[in-house]
């Protein structure tokens, strides 16, 4: 085999490879052999099949299967010899491989760029830290009760802060609104209906009562077909209760499956200080992407940014049309600023009203750069310090999906068995997160602590994710 470098620039390198037409042959030939061996074709005992018969019933598909056999395995070896690492796989064009002749192919491959050796020490990074405030129990618990609250039947006419316990109908003309209606719906008057004047005109509704109730839709109706229409309920009131004073005492505990209201307090005030645990880390995640992104420059290959940007503009493209669906043909386009998480910037959000489509692309593209410049980074923190997912880790995940698709686990779990592929979605975030946990045990953070209220009031860290995935 012949391998000849035709080009050098940049990442990319091109090569023409030549395999003699021997090779081929003697490749051919031992195949065929071992078809001759196993194959019975009337007339020949097994293993007596002459070659030339051989030749005529299997050389073209044999012949086939050797050059793309070697086409694998002589690219192969022409990367493993000069020691490149492909960023993705190499494209083959065949310039001649006629019978009897040698296999010439051109080879193009994009290769990884040297990554230069990180430096933690010193990011200029904090930590936010949250501790939960008891008014902040107190709201939780406050929730709880309100779900928990028990009401009783008045006789008497129907008040706001009532409830209007009833069988309701409702149409557009002769035609019932799907899901509009029901036997025994509860209606809470004063909660704020989305239909301006529907409660109103059940005040002073009593049991036993009918009463017929015309509204219009709101034109921004969450329900698009219903927007601006007029249409009649019908509402048979077959109860009015009174809801009870809270009581927030040891019953409440125990209503909701814990020994007592001490407990609930202590399980809301874990569950709380998860959550802010978590939007904490996510911005700590942030800005540890955004300083190595600042501090670490260097080339990427051209070939995966494409990739990485036909993924983000296809997510705002599908979000896009999605957007005109529910809000009608004539709707403008989404800013880039509100399109998928994924498809937003590192840092300063495009699509700016006016933004030409060029533009928004330009954008995108450098958002693609990023985050396939900070996958490499990581990735190569994470081969230097022999970071990787275990397995037990990937089962962990594909039991969190099943988890978050009640009724359908048994569908995850086989969709996750059949398609290896759909895995490395989950491994590939989790194996980003160690890499990112294992910066921030070397780097020199700050701790600040802050309120609920100036963690939740800071920006949202939309696409913080660096393209590993």
């Amino acid at each position: 085999m012949q391998v000849t470098e035709t080009s050098a620039d940049g990442l990319k390198r091109e090569f023409t490879i030549t395999v003699p037409a021997g090779d081929l042959e003697e490749e051919i030939t031992r195949r065929l052999g071992e078809i001759g061996r196993q194959v019975r074709l009337p007339g020949f005992r097994p293993g007596k099949v002459p070659m030339q018969i051989l030749r005529q019933r299997f050389g073209p598909s044999v012949r086939g299967e050797v050059l793309q056999s070697t086409l694998q395995v002589s690219s192969a070896e022409a990367i493993s010899e000069r020691q490149l690492r492909p960023a993705l796989p190499p494209k083959v064009d065949i310039v001649s491989a006629a019978e009897g002749s040698d296999l010439e192919y051109k080879m193009a491959i994009e290769v990884l760029p040297d990554i230069p050796e990180p430096s933690f020490a010193d990011l200029g990074i904090e930590r936010l830290v949250v501790e939960v405030p008891e008014e902040d129990v107190d709201r939780a618990v406050e929730r709880i009760a309100e779900q928990q609250r028990k009401s009783e039947v008045v006789e008497r006419p129907v008040e706001s802060g009532d409830i209007l316990v009833a069988d309701v109908e409702g149409k557009l003309g002769d035609q019932e609104i799907p899901g509009a209606g029901g036997k025994d719906r509860q209606i809470a008057l004063g909660a704020g209906s989305s239909i301006p004047g529907f409660e109103e005109q059940l005040l002073g509704a009593s049991a036993g009562e009918r009463r017929t109730i015309s509204v219009t839709f709101p034109a921004d109706y969450a329900v698009a077909d219903l927007g601006g229409k007029e249409a009649v309920f019908t509402v048979d009131v077959k109860e009015v209760r009174r809801l009870l004073p809270l009581a927030i005492d040891d019953e409440l505990g125990q209503a909701v499956g814990l020994e007592n209201l001490a407990e609930l307090r202590q399980e809301l005030r874990q569950r709380l200080q998860r959550d802010y645990d978590a939007a904490a880390r996510v911005r700590l995640k942030r800005s540890l992407l955004d300083k190595l992104a600042e501090t670490h420059y260097f080339a990427v290959p051209p070939g995966m940014v494409d990739l990485e940007f036909d993924n983000i503009w296809r997510q705002y493209q599908a979000q896009r049309e999605a957007q005109r669906a529910v809000a009608g043909a004539d709707a403008p386009p989404p800013l880039a600023a509100e399109a998928s998480p994924e498809a937003a910037p590192a840092a300063g959000e495009p699509g700016e009203a006016g933004q030409s489509e060029d533009e928004l692309k330009a954008e995108f593209r450098q958002i693609a750069e990023r985050r396939v410049r900070l996958g490499l980074l990581l990735a190569e923190v994470g081969r230097s310090n022999n970071i990787s997912v275990t397995q037990d880790e990937v089962n962990q995940a594909i039991t969190r999906e099943a988890r978050r698709n009640p009724g359908y686990e048994r569908q995850v779990l086989d969709f996750y068995r059949q398609n290896p592929g759909a895995i490395d979605t989950l491994r590939a975030p989790i194996f980003e997160d160690k890499v990112i946990d294992f910066i921030v045990e070397l780097a020199k953070i700050a701790e600040r602590k802050v309120t609920p209220q100036e963690l939740l009031a800071l920006p949202d860290p939309a696409g913080e994710g660096a393209s590993t995935s």
